[in-house]
């Protein structure tokens, strides 16, 4: 089973982030799906999901999700990815710069059957803050 629940996510970054497609999200999330991350709260069920997508597809109509891991145990699936995209809209506040970032982050998915019906995020939003020139940078 993880090896298809591999296939599904592959999937899920090419064809909804990758491509903004949101059509096919009911396709691969189950109906009551919650989304757990900590600095987007707003975000947290299957139809705010939705327009999340189609929002970072306007901040970064480039949006590019590459995975770098993926590590599989019972009904879980970890996944370490990294994003690149050009700021062409708001993004937390600051209007579009038009430069290029890169970032790294982490989704814990949790599958039910074949579809996802949990998810957790870590990203470093900082990394994203320094390369659009609002945070001081490293050090």
């Amino acid at each position: 089973m993880s090896t298809e629940r591999k296939r599904i996510l592959q999937t899920i970054i090419d064809e909804i982030w990758n491509r903004g497609n949101v059509e096919v999200i009911d396709k691969f999330y189950t109906p009551n799906f919650k989304n757990h991350h900590p600095n987007i709260p707003e975000v947290s069920d299957f139809a705010s999901f939705k327009k999340w997508v189609v929002e970072v597809h306007k901040t970064l109509p480039d949006f590019h999700a590459t995975i770098e891991d993926m590590i599989a145990e019972e009904d879980k699936i970890a996944v370490r990815w990294t994003v690149t995209g050009t700021q062409k809209g708001e993004f937390m506040g600051i209007p579009p710069t038009g430069k290029k970032v890169r970032f790294e982050g982490m989704t814990v998915y949790r599958f039910e059957g074949d579809k996802v019906a949990e998810m957790w995020w870590v990203s470093n939003e900082i990394a994203i803050l320094r390369q659009l020139g609002v945070f001081p940078p490293k050090r």
